[in-house]
């Protein structure tokens, strides 16, 4: 990707944990860190549909490859996205 006048800078998520139900704390490679309600930002439907259960939603994990939440569904979560979420609650 070639961007002129714009730095572009990814981070990539380096540990999640629940902290309760939906809630997931997060913490990203540069210190960046806080919590999601994730129950606010996805529909339980289609890939999302099993994170209903909350102890599959608990078995969440990082995916160093990719740089963000996983679940064995193959239900993830861009990590720009969690990090803006996560950035503009810190601001």
């Amino acid at each position: 990707m070639i961007t002129i006048g714009v730095r572009e800078v990814l981070y990539d998520i380096a540990e999640v944990k629940v902290v309760k139900s939906y809630i997931l704390y997060i913490r990203f490679e540069d210190g960046l860190s806080g919590e999601v309600d994730i129950s606010k930002i996805i529909p339980f439907e289609g890939v999302f549909s099993k994170l209903k259960d909350l102890s599959y939603f608990a078995t969440v994990r990082v995916d160093k490859d990719l740089g963000t939440i996983v679940w064995d569904s193959g239900a993830g979560l861009a990590p720009d996205y969690l990090y803006s979420i996560i950035s503009s609650k810190n601001s």
